[in-house]
Formats: C-alpha cells, sequence, structure tokens
C-alpha cells in the first residue's frame, strides 16, 4: 500500500519549538535541498515532519538509481512511487515482472528507464504498461530475446479497439532505444521503423545479427528514421562492411 498523497496543502514555513515561524519559506528550503544527494535527502527527512513532507517533493528526485541491488523490497517500491522521478535505474537487479508492473502503472510521468541485464521474463512487464512519457528506453544485454519477444513489446496492445489511441505502438514517443548485445534481426528492425517512428538515437552495438541489409533497412527512403535518426552505435557488428557506408550518405 502507497501512502495517498497530503489532502491539506503543504505548510509553506517550518514551525519552531517556540511557537513561531522560521523566516526561510518552504520554497527557500527547496532550493537548498536541490544541492543534496539521495543519502543526504533521507537524513533531512529525519529531522521533522515537516521536513520529512517537503523532501518527498518529485522535483528534488529527479532521478533515482536502484541499480545492481539484488532484491526490491516493498519499502523501496513504494520510496519510489511517493517521489515519483523522471528517470528510473533498475539494471542489473532482481526486480519481478509484477513488481515492475505494479511500478509503471503507478509512474505515468516516467521519462527514461534503464532495464538493462534483468530478464526478459521482468522485463516483459513492459508489454502491459503504459507509459505515455516515455522517452528513452535501455534494455541492452537482456538474455534469450528474440525477434517474437521484441515483437510482443512492439506491436499495439491486442486488446484494443480500432481508433483508440492505445492501438497506437507502445514505443510511439521514445525517442532514445538502447538495443546493445540482443539477438534481433532485420525483421525486428521492421518493427522498429514502422511502431518506434520517432527514434533519434539507437543502439544496436554487439547486435550479432545487424549487417549491411539491416544498415539498408535503416536509410531506406521509405525509412522515417532516415530523417530522425541522430546517433547511431553499430560498435561490434561484425557482419557490417565497407559497402554500408555509402548509405549512411542518405541521412542528413
Amino acid at each position: 500500500v502507497v501512502r495517498p498523497p497530503p489532502r491539506s496543502p503543504e505548510p509553506d514555513t517550518l514551525p519552531l519549538a517556540a511557537g513561531s515561524d522560521h523566516p526561510l519559506p518552504r520554497a527557500a528550503w527547496l532550493r537548498v535541498f536541490q544541492h543534496l544527494g539521495p543519502r543526504e535527502l533521507c537524513v533531512c527527512m529525519r529531522v521533522c515532519r515537516t521536513w520529512s513532507r517537503w523532501c518527498y517533493d518529485k522535483r528534488l528526485w529527479p532521478r533515482m538509481d536502484l541499480s545492481r541491488r539484488k532484491s526490491l523490497t516493498p519499502p523501496m517500491l513504494s520510496g519510489v512511487v511517493r517521489r515519483q522521478p523522471r528517470a528510473l535505474d533498475l539494471s542489473w537487479t532482481g526486480v519481478s515482472k509484477k513488481q515492475l508492473m505494479w511500478l509503471l502503472n503507478r509512474l505515468q510521468g516516467l521519462q527514461e528507464l534503464v532495464l538493462s541485464g534483468c530478464s526478459w521474463l521482468s522485463v516483459s512487464a513492459l508489454g502491459s504498461a503504459p507509459l505515455p512519457a516515455l522517452r528513452l528506453l535501455d534494455l541492452r544485454w537482456i538474455e534469450d530475446v528474440k525477434d517474437s519477444q521484441l515483437r510482443e513489446l512492439l506491436l499495439p496492445p491486442p486488446d484494443t479497439k480500432p481508433g483508440q489511441t492505445e492501438s497506437r505502438g507502445r514505443l510511439q514517443g521514445v525517442a532514445e532505444l538502447r538495443l546493445a548485445g540482443l539477438e534481433l534481426t532485420d525483421a525486428s528492425l521492421r518493427l522498429l521503423l514502422r511502431h518506434a517512428p520517432q527514434l533519434s538515437a539507437l543502439d544496436l552495438s554487439h547486435c550479432a545479427h545487424v549487417g549491411d541489409p539491416s544498415v539498408h533497412l535503416l536509410t531506406a527512403p521509405t525509412s522515417p528514421l532516415r530523417e530522425t535518426l541522430v546517433h547511431l552505435n553499430l560498435a561490434g557488428c561484425h557482419r557490417l562492411t565497407d559497402h554500408c557506408l555509402p548509405l549512411f550518405r542518405r541521412c542528413p
């Protein structure tokens, strides 16, 4: 259970023991808190109830990093939801599918999500969670990801009615996609072109099946990424030859 936001408005001043208010208002304190890191903010939250409420302000938590934690406890998950970060790093964690689904359905303002190194069983929670604000998705080095799994992620939800907004692909608004180390083929790239047309940055490094035909797909006259793509990482793609180099001239 996540405690809902307080119904009463946040106090604008800090009450002192003598009965008067501290001369610094809440806005000034938040300007000070913005210079502190997560550990220091947690210490401040233990000072008093007023500071505890102020330190939950989502402006103080634009990014939260829980990477490389073997297990995520319920207090951690509820703490993430109460802070409403714009960027969340869960890379190389033991997050479960149920936990990830619970988080994503409560973080509608999430813009950056890092899941590199997690299991596909957990990452598959993306298929049932609406992420309207998502702009960056990191799925690097996830094991056992084939074209079928990426198809499940890229295609619109199957239970939506034609004409609804949800019938669009889940990654329609994503601008940066990191897929390094995955076993994707040109079939997945065709789905990317269709269902993630706003990509400006794409990481395909160390994808063993990416070759010259893949570059031809990305830079073809009919490719929407031909005009939007700015950064393309193909490091470690050993199937590429010199024949793909002229193809990049198609991209402005």
